[in-house]
């Protein structure tokens, strides 16, 4: 029978006993998460495997897929480049403002995102500011599949930044010290003592930046323009079906992207095990 140990070597009994902390929480997690997984996957199945297989197929469908996919995986890329370098110099770097810009890095996260997708829009909008500007060279962001990425970006970045941040600070300058007296480049020094560092952190941000990005609305509707196979994400596509009172029809989108979320992630997390392990980086 599994139990806590205190400092002393005596059961701890600061909180519960196992088998009860065990029912508590494995409870809540099958009627706060599973059980309404399940009743989605059932509801998609209710008439039947073929009429199942039949909603996924439809073009309309497989388009909003490519097109979430897709942009939630370059949007998280973006971020993770991107947060990476933020990180970087808010920890590595004093200058005036520094405090204001850490600050508002948390911003995304507690700003409603619908507010965030009409600011995105009034930003990028052929008639915005920056819209206007990139409009005379040719290139439009807001109502296309790349105002989604830059949506997804905005909403993604601070995850990464907030997951590779404290990595940065704990990380002690005695090994790069060692790597620049022995010779080593700062390309050498970051790809070799650095980055093996770390890896995992920023596999996670990477990955809460993707599966935020699977499933964001509020900030994606205003800047996507909702073109039918051209601009549409699924999350609209399942408030769409709802509307049209297809329930089913939602059910099976949304088991469609669970299935999709949890082999990517559980792909993602394989790699953030296979970095995390020692001398990985170190060969």
């Amino acid at each position: 029978m599994a139990q806590a140990i205190g400092l002393s070597g005596r059961p701890s009994r600061l909180i519960p006993g196992f088998p009860f902390s065990l029912w508590i929480t494995t409870g809540g997690l099958g009627a706060l998460v599973l059980l309404p997984l399940a009743a989605m996957v059932a509801m998609g199945l209710a008439k039947g495997p073929v009429a199942f297989a039949a909603a996924l197929a439809d073009r309309r469908v497989l388009a909003a897929f490519r097109v979430t996919i897709g942009a939630a995986l370059a949007a998280a890329t973006i971020s993770a480049i991107g947060g990476l370098l933020l990180a970087w110099v808010l920890t590595r770097y004093r200058f005036p403002g520094r405090r204001i810009i850490d600050a508002a890095v948390d911003l995304p996260f507690a700003l409603p995102t619908a507010v965030a997708g009409i600011a995105l829009t009034a930003l990028y909008a052929p008639n915005g500011w920056v819209g206007g500007i990139l409009a005379q060279f040719g290139i439009t962001i807001a109502f296309t599949p790349l105002g989604i990425v830059v949506a997804l970006v905005f909403v993604g970045l601070p995850f990464v930044i907030r997951a590779v941040q404290p990595v940065l600070e704990d990380l002690p300058a005695d090994e790069e010290e060692a790597a620049h007296l022995l010779g080593a480049t700062r390309a050498q020094i970051f790809l070799r003592v650095i980055l093996p560092a770390i890896g995992p952190a920023l596999i996670t941000g990477f990955t809460m930046a993707f599966a935020r990005g699977l499933g964001e609305y509020g900030s994606v509707i205003f800047i996507a323009g909702n073109k039918p196979m051209v601009s549409e994400i699924l999350p609209l596509l399942i408030v769409i079906q709802l509307d049209q009172f297809n329930y089913t029809g939602a059910a099976a989108i949304g088991t469609l992207m669970l299935l999709a979320s949890f082999v990517l992630l559980l792909a993602i997390n394989r790699l953030q095990a296979w970095i995390g392990q020692p001398g990985i980086g170190h060969r």
